[in-house]
């Protein structure tokens, strides 16, 4: 589980370097004395800038221009990542010239770090779940390590081994990815602005969790204008936090090899609002070094969720078969937005004095405040209290030790077969699943009736204790065959008699979307046709 490959290597070196997860800039590999407060500000105000503009020009341009998300431009993305590199560097010599090379390398950092972003999403909403998952969460813990080794490296040089070697390194791994990727899934055939519909929906169900991430992100931008006053203390909460992010990962990786992991981020940020709100409450009152580990542990809970907001974004692609980039840069938008609007909020009050209150509290009430307006909108707000607050995927990690009770047989990536047999039923299963076949239910079979056939996506429930046979033993199907959240709905839906466009009209995805969950459900039960998935239900005790 642990083991590393090309793919999580290369986005942990991505990591490591950028340490874009933590403080969001490269600081800490460049000398003391070359970080004033002038210098450290307006770097990160422009980086900052640019990668708020570039998710939100991504969102705009994936709509508009769909087709060049087939293409991982990866030089495309590393151009300007080099250059941001190369400008810091000079600015290091360059003293008249220092802070326009280093506003210029901000932006062009800003802007390369997202395009790498957009890329490693990419890659990791191509593979099926499992794969992508753990890329993420293994890629992370690895950057963690990396960033403690680079620290073993003199300043100056690491300085120049960044652009000229580290980056063509994690660049080469995601060109060697990108080659091996299925861009034959709807994922990447899709085009946004013929069924607009769709995209407005899933804005509609996700945007609550992104600003629940944004409410943290939000606080840790607050902590992050705290750093520039010294630069000592960012580089140590960078390290702590650090740490505590390879402490979470591993728990995660080693939670998720036993049990079933479901992940609510919605639910959870309203479960660490108490923990949030009264860290807060009582920074005015600790003394510095007691904040510096409360800065650590809040960038390190901001690390990961980001590293949720990954994974929750690839698993919404996957599921509704929409572009990984128009997803992922709608999160994006939302969350460094409200993190450079914390940074800023935190500049502004540290030369502010509320009423004879110092800097520090004047911090803790803008994120007392922020965290507080930002839970009751995040847990729907209005909305909840009228019982119209939306339906929301929640990030699935199903038990790996599981896997050796599954009998179904490899597929690859976009749900298609690993081997000429199963290529070939693959091939039928549109015509299983689109033409409603005739049958006569046995005794054993599940019966179907009208109302099962014409049920609301309501009625495809995933609670094992549900009255419904149909759905209590879809649940144990499931399990056994470690099937997704998704995958289980659109199996208990086929096996109710819907078509292919009456499902995806219930779920507000595309047919081709559901033609591909069906053949990867197909394909993991061993099964060629509708009766046969009617049989196999049947056979489990509810």
């Amino acid at each position: 589980m642990l083991k590393p490959n090309i793919t999580s290597l290369g986005y942990a070196l991505f990591l490591a370097i950028s340490a874009a997860g933590i403080w969001g800039g490269v600081f800490p590999f460049l000398p003391m004395e070359f970080q004033t407060k002038d210098i450290v500000f307006w770097f990160y105000f422009f980086q900052s800038l640019a990668c708020t503009i570039t998710y939100f020009a991504s969102l705009i341009g994936v709509y508009k221009l769909p087709r060049f998300t087939r293409s991982f431009l990866v030089k495309l993305a590393g151009a300007p990542y080099f250059l941001g590199w190369i400008c810091l560097i000079a600015a290091i010599y360059l003293d008249e010239a220092a802070l326009i090379l280093v506003v210029l390398g901000g932006v062009l950092l800003g802007v390369g770090s997202v395009g790498f972003y957009m890329i490693w999403q990419r890659l990791f909403a191509a593979e099926d779940a499992d794969s992508g998952n753990r890329d993420i969460l293994v890629g992370t813990a690895y950057g963690t390590i990396f960033y403690y080794g680079l620290h073993l490296i003199p300043q100056a040089v690491t300085a120049f081994l960044i652009p000229l070697v580290f980056l063509p390194l994690f660049g080469l791994a995601a060109q060697l990815k990108s080659r091996e990727t299925n861009r034959n899934q709807p994922m990447f055939e899709d085009i946004p602005y013929e069924h607009p519909h769709i995209y407005r929906q899933v804005m509609k169900d996700h945007w609550r969790v992104a600003l629940c991430i944004g409410a943290v992100g939000f606080c840790a931008g607050i902590m992050r204008s705290v750093a520039i006053a010294d630069p000592n203390v960012g580089s140590l909460v960078n390290m702590l936090s650090m740490g505590c992010v390879l402490v979470a990962m591993l728990l995660l990786i080693g939670a998720w090899m036993f049990k079933n992991i479901r992940i609510d981020i919605a639910g959870g940020y309203r479960v660490l609002f108490p923990f949030l709100i009264t860290a807060f409450i009582v920074v005015p009152f600790l003394p510095p070094p007691t904040i510096r580990w409360v800065a650590a542990l809040l960038y390190a809970i901001y690390t990961v969720a980001i590293v949720l907001m990954m994974m929750h974004c690839a698993q919404v692609s996957r599921d509704r078969g929409l572009n990984p980039i128009f997803v992922y840069a709608f999160f994006g938008a939302i969350v460094y937005t409200l993190q450079n609007l914390g940074f800023l909020s935190g500049v502004f009050a540290e030369d502010v004095r509320v009423m004879g209150l110092s800097p520090v509290s004047v911090f803790a009430l803008i994120s007392v405040y922020a965290l507080a307006l930002m839970y009751f909108v995040g847990s729907g707000g209005l909305a909840e209290a009228i019982g119209k607050a939306g339906h929301v995927e929640s990030v699935e990690l199903m038990a790996i030790s599981r896997s050796e009770m599954s009998p179904f047989p490899k597929v690859g990536p976009g749900g298609h077969a690993s081997n000429d047999e199963d290529a070939e039923f693959v091939e039928q299963i549109n015509y299983y699943i689109d033409e409603y076949e005739e049958f006569e239910p046995s005794d054993e079979a599940v019966r179907i009736d009208e109302t099962s056939m014409h049920s609301s996506i309501g009625s495809a429930s995933t609670d094992p204790n549900s009255s419904d046979p149909i759905s209590s033993k879809s649940q144990l199907v499931r399990e056994a065959f470690r099937l997704s959240a998704r995958e289980a709905e659109v199996m208990e839906l086929i096996a109710r008699g819907n078509s292919v466009a009456r499902i995806a009209e219930m779920l507000v995805v595309s047919e081709n979307t559901i033609r591909t969950h069906s053949k990867r459900i197909y394909n993991k039960l061993d099964i060629h046709k509708r009766q046969e998935l009617i049989d196999l239900i049947s056979s489990f005790e509810g």
